[in-house]
């Protein structure tokens, strides 16, 4: 029993890129030296490296490893990302912000949104992203972090991620994870060796014939999946009947101005670009649907879209949307595309990488690897993708396009049961609830419903429980005080020149 409970010696990561120098640095900082990580990488085999937006709580992430942030926006080419700009996702023509952060203030026993509603459908509100300081800004491309001595000001409140060289990123964190004592052993991996009684994984064979030993294995080897799937053979969940994109062509660009503070995406005809600015290029791709497009005119479309001159070569990726049937098999790890494949819609790709060594940590095996705990985060893994799964069906589902069999079908297809509540839940009198622990919160629901044009046909009836004039005066007090904060703050441009501009291009 005592060898039952005895903290493992050592880790061994297979791959590096993101996911994989994630994991390394996180460990080391958190297993305090006292558990051997190892990562193998190879120099032959590139990454994917097109997870460059993020969500806010990156931040967590960084702060876990006590990285100072104009460092790691230097290191990094990065920029500050205060929401997503959605570009005809519900008609050809319509666009909106989906921003990080709250909307309105508090004024009474409902929610924001609900007396905002309620003048809304009288014609009586503006704009959702007029009450919100995130939103404010980032049309007018503004930034600044949130001032400690704001008080109750919306300037106080200013919720943010980044936009970064996902490559430059690796590099920054490996020589963080280097400089606290993870060992990197450049090789190319070609078997993998099984307990005979356990089944689980004890070594790795590289090409010239060293093993790699270990307990506990995370897989970050992308798509192939080189231990949970091609070892292991865990399975695939596919779903692409309900998310049809299955391809994206990338490619960066030169800069322009003004340097904006949001990513932007803009629904094409069959598919989306994404539009993601960094400070010594544009990161840019057209993720599209191979059944309803073929692969040489949406790289016209792509080229045909950018805001500067190309700077390499399109590169095009294939995937499939889905899961891995569990994320932890045996003593196998997996993080990052070897655990699954999300279209980066709405920036989840490093974020579900920070999960996973989230929850890693709070279910870190013993040497006897208990199934309970493997379990139990596998449930909590497949709950995570599920409830992001869903989101991102509704970008597509909820749209009122008939220019392309592509959004028809989107529109007409059947959606998850889970998905389907939530709409019907929202169409009745507006009430959005968060489950759980999953991703996206009401605000963020609530943005993408109304972006896309569901009407909610009604308000929470406490809404009335305030007179109409006093909420048209609340209201509009709101909406001036955001813009009034919106216009002191600096550009984004002159506050990344003042406190974090790179010194010249790299990678």
């Amino acid at each position: 029993m005592q060898d039952q409970s005895r903290l493992i010696r050592n880790v061994v990561i297979v791959g590096g890129g993101t996911a994989g120098w994630m994991a390394a640095a996180a460990l080391a900082k958190l297993l305090k030296g006292r558990v051997g990580v190892t990562l193998v990488e190879s120099e032959e085999i590139g990454t994917v490296g097109v997870g460059e937006a993020t969500i806010p709580m990156i931040q967590r992430f960084n702060q876990v490893l006590e990285l100072d942030e104009d460092e790691f926006m230097r290191e990094t080419q990065a920029t500050f990302k205060l929401a997503i700009e959605f570009v005809n996702w519900g008609r050809v023509g319509d666009r909106y912000m989906h921003g990080f952060g709250r909307i309105g203030q508090q004024l009474g026993t409902v929610p924001f949104e609900h007396y905002w509603r309620k003048l809304y459908n009288a014609g009586q509100a503006g704009d959702l992203a007029d009450y919100a300081i995130t939103r404010a800004a980032a049309v007018r491309n503004r930034f600044m972090r949130p001032a400690a001595d704001a008080g109750n000001s919306p300037l106080a409140e200013i919720a943010y991620a980044f936009h970064f060289d996902a490559g430059l990123y690796a590099r920054y964190l490996r020589k963080y994870a280097e400089g606290r004592g993870v060992t990197r052993i450049e090789g190319r991996i070609v078997d993998a060796k099984l307990g005979g009684l356990s089944g689980r994984v004890e070594s790795v064979v590289l090409a010239d014939g060293r093993a790699v030993a270990g307990e506990l294995f995370i897989d970050c080897s992308g798509f192939r999946g080189l231990l949970i799937e091609q070892v292991l053979h865990t399975g695939y969940e596919d779903w692409s009947r309900w998310l049809p994109c299955d391809r994206a062509i990338a490619v960066p660009c030169a800069s322009v101005a003004p340097l904006t503070p949001y990513t932007r995406s803009t629904a094409h005809t069959a598919g989306w670009q994404w539009r993601i600015p960094l400070q010594h290029r544009i990161g840019n791709g057209h993720v599209f649907s191979s059944g309803f497009m073929a692969e040489d005119e949406a790289q016209r479309i792509l080229l045909a879209n950018l805001d500067g001159q190309p700077l390499a070569e399109p590169r095009l990726l294939r995937f499939t949307t889905g899961m891995r049937r569990q994320a932890w098999n045996r003593n196998v790890v997996s993080m990052g595309l070897a655990s699954g494949f999300m279209e980066p819609l709405e920036s989840t790709s490093i974020h579900l990488v920070q999960t996973a060594i989230a929850r890693l940590i709070e279910f870190f095996p013993s040497a006897g690897f208990e199934q309970a705990d493997i379990d139990e985060y596998n449930r909590q893994s497949r709950f995570e993708y599920e409830r992001i799964r869903d989101f991102l069906i509704l970008h597509y589902h909820a749209n009122q396009r008939d220019d392309s069999e592509f959004w028809r079908y989107c529109r007409e297809m059947p959606i998850p049961d889970t998905l389907a509540a939530k709409i019907e839940l929202y169409q009745r009198n507006g009430r959005i609830v968060r489950e759980g622990n999953e991703l996206f919160a009401e605000v963020g629901w609530l943005q993408v419903m109304h972006g896309q044009n569901l009407k909610a046909r009604g308000y929470h009836p406490l809404a009335d429980l305030i007179d109409e004039a006093e909420t048209h005066a609340y209201l509009q007090s709101v909406r001036d005080v955001i813009a009034n904060c919106a216009e002191v703050m600096p550009s984004h441009e002159d506050f990344i020149a003042q406190h974090c501009a790179a010194v010249a291009p790299q990678g």
